[in-house]
């Protein structure tokens, strides 16, 4: 008869499945170009003066997530960078693994270094998928209201998600939840209703000082249903990118890594005093 962990192991191995065939492929690994970003010389400008960070997903990398979004702000003027975070021993590339609260506390470091290094006196963070979720709790408990300006998500998993109802199946394995948080702690933060996320978003999703912006999409198959991405909140600003162009089909990895017009909202929300409204055409932009 098989052991009840031999019997969870398909289960697992089926979710960690569904979050690897949705990342994006990993190139060989190593630092963003120096002469875009991640360029630690860098120094705001007058008219961009606080530096971006960029956040990664799960199963994401610093670099992987960013080839397309990195270039499209250094272009525009911004000092942009990306931290790797939420590493698991003999797990390359793919990273966003870890207890999301630890993560945290990497960006939490993260953010120090790039104010140090830029003499900024706060942040923009834009993130993708559980990056970005995960810096609300920087935010909320690591004192980040005071280095943060602006977070953009894109498809954030800000109240987690059932993967179709996937996730409702862990019940009636007993130690399946058990199983799935020891060996990738993130995806089981990013189940809907984990003890993570309802602390994280007791008492209001937002906190004072600090402009949220999620951008969301329609077709999004990992965060489910989609509009738990959207937060509540007067600082809050929630887009669906096919209210904008409905010829727009990005699922949840494309939003972020490909979307110009998601790309176009994260311009928008990083200076709004010169925001210009988002359409089909501004792919082309």
């Amino acid at each position: 008869m098989l052991s009840w962990k031999r019997a969870l192991r398909p289960l697992t191995a089926a979710l960690m499945a569904v979050a690897i065939g949705l990342a994006p492929a990993a190139t060989a690994h190593a630092a963003a170009p120096s002469s875009g970003w991640n360029n630690w010389s860098c120094k705001p400008s007058t008219a961009h003066p606080r530096p971006v960070v960029l956040v990664h997903g799960t199963f994401g990398n610093s670099v992987d997530n960013w080839l397309a979004l990195a270039p499209y702000l250094v272009k525009r003027g911004y000092c942009v960078y990306s931290l790797d975070y939420g590493q698991l021993p003999g797990v390359p590339f793919f990273h966003g693994l870890g207890p999301v609260a630890k993560s945290a506390e990497q960006l939490d470091a993260y953010v120090d270094r790039v104010l140090a290094a830029t003499g900024a006196d706060e942040v923009d963070l834009v993130g993708h998928s559980q990056g970005g979720m995960m810096p609300r709790h920087y935010i909320k408990f690591l004192g980040g209201a005071d280095e943060v300006n602006a977070l953009v998500g894109i498809a954030p998993s800000n109240h987690g998600s059932t993967l179709h109802g996937f996730t409702g199946l862990l019940k009636y394995f007993p130690g399946a939840a058990d199983l799935l948080n020891a060996k990738t702690p993130a995806l089981a933060d990013q189940i809907a209703g984990s003890p993570f996320l309802t602390k994280l978003n007791e008492g209001g999703d937002t906190v004072p000082g600090v402009q949220y912006t999620v951008i969301a999409t329609k077709y999004d198959e990992v965060v489910t249903p989609w509009r738990s991405s959207f937060l509540d909140g007067p600082n809050v600003k929630n887009v669906t990118v096919q209210d904008l162009c409905a010829l727009d089909f990005s699922e949840h990895v494309a939003i972020g890594l490909l979307d110009r017009i998601a790309f176009h909202e994260v311009a928008n929300a990083l200076d709004p005093a010169k925001a210009t409204r988002t359409t089909c055409s501004s792919v082309f932009k």
